[in-house]
């Protein structure tokens, strides 16, 4: 695994890092856009005080940290595959290139020593999984790897209410940041309460000490921060994409990890546009909140 230099300087000195996942880069936006938008997340990150350590699969091996010229290959050259945790062993040992999902950035941050992990949205239970058993390791990875993940809820692709009950069972925490609703991804809201609120990044920061001090900081941990008022879709467009896009996937065949790639693809196209502009609205802001938690768990204050 290559640390890039200014991740590895900054973890030795305790300084604060956020880790931040590649298939919204290669999978989630459209491009050219993905470059530019890739850049503005890392930005974020440096702006309220943080090094920012995008993890991605590059010639087989594992990168946390990327330099430009590895960020604008991942984004432009089309080479990347979706990698999660089972994938990852295979593709560095065949030599290609790979955007890591929830799970496989969890992993490989935790393995860096990063505690502190943001992105869009977390994976979840799909819809239908009573019948397919579809869910996404991203539940299964958090409930053995020791990192903060801050995510604006689940897709509202999935089925909410069972990823919640797995999140439970596998004994995840699950938090919702300054609401007591879990939220949608593209929508505040998805109906579902959370048991835990916290309103600073401050308070986040002494969760995560009290649970490294009573040795609970084995599992996952899942900060909900839901999507700005001025961002949220609107609701009624939503619910008819979703609707039709669901549909669309199901007489299309479509299953397992390709179904979520599909839906945004899908929603990209109903909404025209409106929905990648809310992804990376909430992704921008996770990336602020989760660097602000980095830097008040490093000790240093928050404005």
């Amino acid at each position: 695994m290559r640390v890039h230099p200014e991740v590895a300087d900054a973890l030795a000195a305790g300084r604060a890092v956020v880790a931040l996942e590649s298939t919204i880069i290669t999978h989630g936006l459209p491009r050219p856009e993905n470059l530019r938008i890739a850049r503005e997340i890392e930005n974020a990150v440096r702006s309220a005080g943080a090094v920012p350590a995008t993890i991605a699969i590059i010639g087989g091996q594992p990168h946390v940290g990327l330099d430009d010229g590895a960020l604008h290959h991942l984004a432009t050259a089309g080479t990347a595959v979706k990698v999660s945790v089972r994938d990852i062993a295979v593709l560095c040992a065949t030599g290609g290139d790979g955007a890591t999902t929830v799970a496989a950035t969890a992993h490989l941050a935790a393995s860096a020593g990063i505690p502190v992990f943001a992105t869009g949205g977390l994976g979840g239970v799909h819809r239908g999984a009573r019948e397919s058993w579809d869910e996404s390791a991203d539940l299964t990875t958090l409930s053995r790897t020791p990192v903060l993940v801050v995510c604006s809820g689940v897709k509202s692709i999935l089925d909410i209410g069972a990823t919640l009950e797995r999140l439970e069972t596998l004994g995840v925490g699950v938090i919702g940041y300054r609401t007591d609703r879990f939220p949608a991804f593209y929508l505040a809201e998805s109906g579902h309460p959370v048991d835990w609120r916290v309103d600073t990044p401050k308070q986040v920061a002494a969760v995560l000490r009290a649970r490294a001090r009573l040795g609970t900081d084995g599992y996952g941990l899942v900060l909900a921060n839901p999507i700005a008022p001025e961002a949220e879709l609107d609701r009624a467009l939503h619910d008819r994409v979703l609707a039709d896009g669901l549909a669309a996937a199901d007489a299309a065949g479509v299953r397992g990890k390709d179904v979520t790639p599909f839906l945004l693809a899908y929603f990209h196209r109903g909404t025209r546009g409106a929905s990648v502009a809310a992804n990376v609205a909430l992704v921008l802001a996770n990336a602020r909140l989760a660097a602000e938690i980095a830097v008040a768990s490093a000790g240093r204050a928050i404005a």
